[in-house]
Formats: C-alpha cells, sequence, structure tokens
C-alpha cells in the first residue's frame, strides 16, 4: 500500500487529476450497474481503466476515428436493447456512456468543464431508480468528489494537495446547505409535476391475486420490508391479532386459488362490515409493490387516507387505490379488531360461489367431509363444531409447520390431510378450506400478513415479505365470515409468539451470529430505523406537510401563496446577508492597504492620478513633483507608513497612522502650474 501511494504522489499533477476525477466516475456509475445493460456496464469499465493506464503510463490519447468508432458502438448497442434512443432507460445509457468517452478526450481544462457537467447530470439519474438512503449517500460522496475535482482544476500549477481542493469544496457544500434545506422544505411541491418518474415494473410485493400452493413459503427467505407500522399512541393490539388484509381468494381450479368475478362476490353491500370496541388508529408506509392493494389491520369500517389516491373498497373487506402503488406511500388508517362481516342469513344463491369445487378433485377430502357429516357426534352440527372439528385434527394428527413440504401433486388437500401431513401455511389453509366446502360450509382465503416486529429505536412495527400468511374465513349462520387460521392449531407459536420459520444462515452469517447473537439484530434495527427517518422525513415530505410546517410557524389557514411569500422573505433574508457578509470580509482586509487606497483617492481627488501597483515611497515622489513644498506633509506620513509596514522597528503605530491621516491638510492644486 505505501509503494502504491509513494507510486500515485511521484506522478505528475495531469496524471494524478486524472485518475483521481475516474475514480469519482466509477463512483457515480456504481449505483446504476443493475440499472443498465451489461454491455455499458462493461465498456465503461474498459474506457475508464483505458483511460487510467494512458494517465499512469503518460501516453497520447487515441484518435478522433477511435472515439468515432466507440460512439457508434455506443448509439447502436443502445438503440437495440431499448429499441430507442429516447426516453429514461435509453437516455440513462446514453449518458453513461458518454460521460465515459469524453474521459478519452481530456486533453484541457475546458474539456475537463464538460466532464464535471456531465458528471453532475449522471450523478442526478441515480434517483430516476432509487431514491434510498444508501444511493443519496453515495451520491454525496459524489458530490463532494466531483466538487474537489473542480476546485482543483482551478488551483494554480505545481502538485496543489488534494485535500486542501476536498476541504474548500467541503465548505462550499455547507455554505449551500442553508440553501438547499430551504429550498427543500418551501419549495412547492405539485405532484406528480415534480415527482420522480417511476419505473411501473420496479416494485413488488410477494403477495399476489392468485395463490399456488406453495408459492407463499417462498416468500419467508424474503426478509425485505413490505410495510411499517405506526400505532397511535402505543395502542398495538396483541400480536395474534395483528392480520394484515390483502387479496381474497374463493375460486379453486385444483391446484391455485384465485380471487372470485366481482359480479360472484356481490355488491358494495355484501361487506356488511359490523364492529364493536374501540377503533385502532395508525399509519402504514408502504413500499412500492406495482399492486393497488393498501394493506389495513382486519377490519378498516373507512377508507384509508391516502393524499393523491382514490380509494376504494370490495365487498370482501379490501381497499384498492386507483393506480398501482410505484411509489412510499403513507397513509393513516383506523381498524376493529373485533368486527363481523357478511350476511348473516343465507339467501338464495349469494354464497354458493364459495362451495365450489372442481368436480373429481381431493376424493379423499371429500371422504373425510363425508366421514365427518356420519359420526354421531357431529351429525347434524352446525358450522362452528364441524370448524372445531376439523382444527383439533390438526392438532392431534401429527401435521407438522415447514418451509420444505416438497412438491404437491394435483390433489393437494388429498395429500396433505393424509399423505405429507406437513406444509406452510398456504398448504394448511388450502387444505382446510377444501375440507369445508366439502362440508357445505362456505369458505374462503384470506391473503396478507401476520404479525412484524417492533423495532425499538424508532418504534415502528415492520411488516416483512416474510410475514406473509394465508388463513381462511368461514361463514357461520347468525355471524357472517368468521376468522379461522388452521396454522395456529398446526404451529401456535407462528401465530402468538412470532416463531417463523426461517432458512438456515450462510457461513459467515452463521459464524458472526454466533460469536455475537444480538449484534446484527441491533445494527439492522439501527440501520432500519435511520432509513425509516430518511423514508418519513424526506421521501414523504409532501404538499400537505408543507402546509402543516407553515401552521406550526403560527399561520391559522396556510396556502401556497403564503408558502410562496415565505420562501421570498428567506430569499431577501439570504440576500442581505450575503450583503452583510461581503461588508464584513472587505472589513477585514489588510488595515494597512485599505489606508494606503484611502490615501491614493485622495490624491486623485486633488488631481494626481497614482497606479493601484505604486508603494508609498513613488506615491510620495509623484506627490512632490506634483505639488511642490505643499505637498511635504502628505510625504512624511507616505514614508512613515512605509516605514511603518517594511522597517524592523516601526516609530508609528497604524492608528496612530490613521489618526494623523485624518488631520492631513491635502493639496487641491500644483502651485507650480
Amino acid at each position: 500500500m505505501n509503494k502504491l501511494m509513494l507510486k500515485l504522489a511521484a506522478l505528475p499533477r495531469d496524471a494524478r487529476d486524472t485518475l483521481f476525477l475516474l475514480t469519482v466516475i466509477a463512483l457515480i456509475v456504481l449505483p446504476q450497474v443493475e440499472n443498465l445493460p451489461w454491455w455499458c456496464t462493461a465498456l465503461t469499465a474498459l474506457v475508464l481503466l483505458w483511460r487510467g493506464s494512458l494517465a499512469i503510463e503518460a501516453r497520447p490519447l487515441p484518435g478522433k476515428w477511435w472515439r468515432i468508432a466507440l460512439l457508434a458502438l455506443a448509439l447502436a448497442g443502445t438503440y437495440a436493447t431499448h429499441r430507442t434512443l429516447l426516453g429514461r432507460d435509453a437516455g440513462v445509457t446514453l449518458i453513461v456512456i458518454l460521460l465515459a468517452l469524453k474521459t478519452l478526450e481530456l486533453r484541457a481544462r475546458r474539456d475537463a468543464f464538460v466532464v464535471f457537467f456531465l458528471g453532475f447530470f449522471a450523478m442526478l439519474t441515480n434517483f430516476f431508480y432509487s431514491q434510498s438512503l444508501l444511493t443519496a449517500f453515495t451520491m454525496l460522496l459524489a458530490l463532494l468528489g466531483l466538487l474537489t475535482a473542480l476546485v482543483n482544476a482551478h488551483m494554480p500549477v505545481g502538485k496543489p494537495s488534494l485535500l486542501q481542493a476536498a476541504r474548500t469544496a467541503g465548505w462550499m457544500a455547507l455554505a449551500g446547505a442553508p440553501i438547499m434545506l430551504a429550498l427543500f422544505l418551501l419549495f412547492p411541491r405539485f405532484a406528480p409535476l415534480w415527482g420522480t418518474p417511476s419505473d411501473a415494473m420496479a416494485g413488488r410485493m410477494g403477495l399476489s391475486n392468485t395463490m399456488r400452493v406453495g408459492t407463499i413459503a417462498e416468500l419467508a427467505l424474503d426478509d425485505s420490508i413490505a410495510a411499517r407500522i405506526k400505532f397511535d399512541e402505543n395502542r398495538v393490539p396483541p400480536q395474534s391479532q395483528l392480520y394484515f388484509r390483502g387479496p381474497v381468494l374463493g375460486q379453486f381450479d385444483g391446484r391455485e386459488w384465485s380471487a372470485l368475478p366481482a359480479w360472484a362476490r356481490g355488491g358494495q353491500g355484501a361487506a356488511n362490515l359490523r364492529v364493536t370496541g374501540e377503533p385502532v388508529r395508525y399509519e402504514v408506509t408502504l413500499e412500492p409493490s406495482n399492486r393497488p392493494w393498501l394493506l389495513t389491520l382486519d377490519a378498516a369500517q373507512k377508507a384509508p387516507e391516502a393524499p393523491g389516491l382514490e380509494v376504494m373498497g370490495t365487498p370482501d373487506l379490501q381497499w384498492l387505490s386507483n393506480r398501482p402503488v410505484t411509489d412510499l406511500l403513507r397513509y393513516r388508517a383506523e381498524s376493529y379488531p373485533q368486527f363481523q362481516s357478511g350476511p348473516v342469513r343465507r339467501m338464495g344463491g349469494q354464497l354458493q360461489a364459495y362451495l365450489a369445487l372442481p368436480p373429481g378433485t381431493n376424493p379423499r377430502t371429500a371422504a373425510l367431509a363425508a366421514e365427518m357429516r356420519n359420526d354421531p357426534a357431529l351429525a347434524g352440527a352446525a358450522a362452528p363444531a364441524l370448524v372445531q372439528a376439523a382444527l383439533r385434527r390438526l392438532r392431534t394428527g401429527g401435521y407438522t409447520y415447514t418451509l420444505e413440504p416438497g412438491v404437491y401433486g394435483n390433489d393437494t388437500a388429498d395429500e396433505f390431510w393424509f399423505d405429507r401431513k406437513e406444509g406452510f401455511c398456504e398448504h394448511i389453509a388450502s387444505a382446510f378450506v377444501v375440507l369445508m366446502r366439502n362440508l357445505g360450509i362456505p369458505s374462503r382465503i384470506v391473503t396478507g400478513y401476520q404479525g412484524g416486529e417492533l423495532n425499538s429505536i424508532d418504534n415502528y412495527w415492520v411488516v416483512r415479505q416474510r410475514d406473509a400468511h394465508a388463513w381462511a374465513e368461514v361463514w357461520q349462520e347468525g355471524s357472517g365470515w368468521v376468522r379461522v387460521d388452521p396454522t395456529a392449531s398446526v404451529a401456535p407459536g407462528r401465530i402468538g409468539q412470532l416463531q417463523r420459520l426461517v432458512p438456515q444462515p450462510g457461513l459467515f452469517a452463521g459464524a458472526f451470529g454466533a460469536m455475537s447473537p444480538t449484534l446484527v439484530q441491533n445494527l439492522r434495527a439501527a440501520w432500519e430505523a435511520v432509513n425509516n427517518g430518511w423514508n418519513q422525513w424526506v421521501l414523504s415530505y409532501t404538499q400537505s406537510r408543507q402546509l402543516n410546517l407553515l401552521k406550526n410557524l403560527g399561520f391559522d389557514a396556510p396556502s401556497l401563496e403564503d408558502l410562496a411569500y415565505v420562501l421570498l422573505y428567506l430569499v431577501i433574508a439570504a440576500s442581505l446577508a450575503g450583503a452583510g457578509w461581503t461588508l464584513w470580509e472587505r472589513s477585514r482586509h489588510d488595515p494597512w492597504l485599505r489606508l494606503l487606497g484611502q490615501a491614493r483617492a485622495r490624491l486623485a481627488k486633488a488631481g494626481l492620478a497614482v497606479p493601484e501597483t505604486a508603494p508609498p515611497r513613488q506615491m510620495a515622489a509623484q506627490a512632490d513633483a506634483r505639488f511642490g513644498p505643499a505637498a511635504q506633509p502628505v510625504r512624511d506620513w507616505l514614508l512613515k507608513l512605509e516605514a511603518q509596514r517594511y522597517a524592523e522597528a516601526a516609530p508609528e503605530t497604524l492608528a496612530a497612522l490613521r489618526a494623523e491621516f485624518r488631520r492631513l491638510a491635502w493639496p487641491v492644486a500644483n502651485p507650480r502650474g
């Protein structure tokens, strides 16, 4: 390492500055790697390495035809990949390639400035794809690097220290930070005009509007965050009641569950939500999902308050927005953990869709249902007794909860009840609902998330993709739809104590966790708290929060006009502060030079123009030649001023000379003239 540092220090300044700039460009491009075509990343890396080797070996830059050939290759590759040269993805690809190619003609300061400005633009394109805290921190480092390179380009010849340029760049960034903060807080936000374009396919959520038996088990491997929940006044329901409702599935083809058509679910009145007890109020920060679903705690009576979105409810108590959630979304909701829903009496065929099964499937489950019906203890029993009998079978029949139940065949319910006797939540819920329908009990599957974990640093409940869950709802006469979670009978810890099934950690993670079991959890909690703060205070800073800020400042009914006035007043105050700073800086200039300038101005007023570069002795000689004996006091004062500056033992202090200056009689005309 020391040899490398010595070798870099021995390089000429041009080579050293070029290597630093290439490193900054690499830092700008690095977060874009997953968004760029592979050939663009490879070509950019090769060009940067090539340019770095040319700088180290002091070889000439490639000729014009090389650059033209590489540019043509980049244009052809961009068009072949994106089928256009316009738009966000194609534009970002071209910007990155052009930034790299421009370094191949980096000869003069003018070329460096073009690279700087291309670098600033390329840096901003990172936020087209991600506005995360990690991206922002990386781009802050890139910004400081570009500012350092820009300052360094203006420094004199020789080998000025990069540390000195970095220090200057840091002070520039700090000086601009208050302006940046004021603009962020007060510049009007007119969504979506000022929003960052979103990629409609970028977001993802583990849940789907269909459920093939075995798919939710895959989500147990996904530790990413689905949503964050902040409960008001710390009124958190018991963990066993933390069911966040997602898609409701009522149609089964033997292998896959899907949502019923709208006409089969009944109208809006089919929800018939009846609530008791006190509501639980909370705020949800939902990660991008590319789905229109708004997660709510079971069950929300009123639509969630999502600014800028139209929210509608479905007959099965799910809430949907008018467009997919492709950006971080924050909304408020109110739920009642004690509730009933749906019709309380069976009328006509309104529940017939929740009894349908594919003909000829799962024959052994159908036989089990017939056996239960013929059991003397259950003869003529209503739905609650049959449900309890099925749950009792799950508790006592040797069934297990596992992430790896193996691949199920076509008759998934039969395999679960009689062959494998093991499965994840969707295996258990699906087999349970199939049994209920064979018993003549209307039933359906609800997917969503169950549980979560409290981050003790910021007191947000974190719901992860691995918390995805499937449970059942059965219809009971006089009660309507009732939640039944058959997984709780197989693995009670999954619901009550939130004992999740997780994959075995890797070798490194396992060894690290063995040495410090809680360190990894604490570090992750701290990082997620910081990242959540970024989401809440930066990414979710909306127009409504701007107006709330004005309300906190004393405005009764703040409007966009008030926001503009406050911003204008801040601009005026900043301008006055800048003017005051300029005056203060001027007062800090060398007082000796300032006094000499005042003497030069007085001589000019008397008709004698003295060059700004003239020292006091030359000024005295010119005054004596122009004004004669009348200039004697001025000539003596100027010589004393020079002595005060340059003599080892000056007889006069600067304060005394300043006082004498005010008493001098300055000539007004040349008596010899």
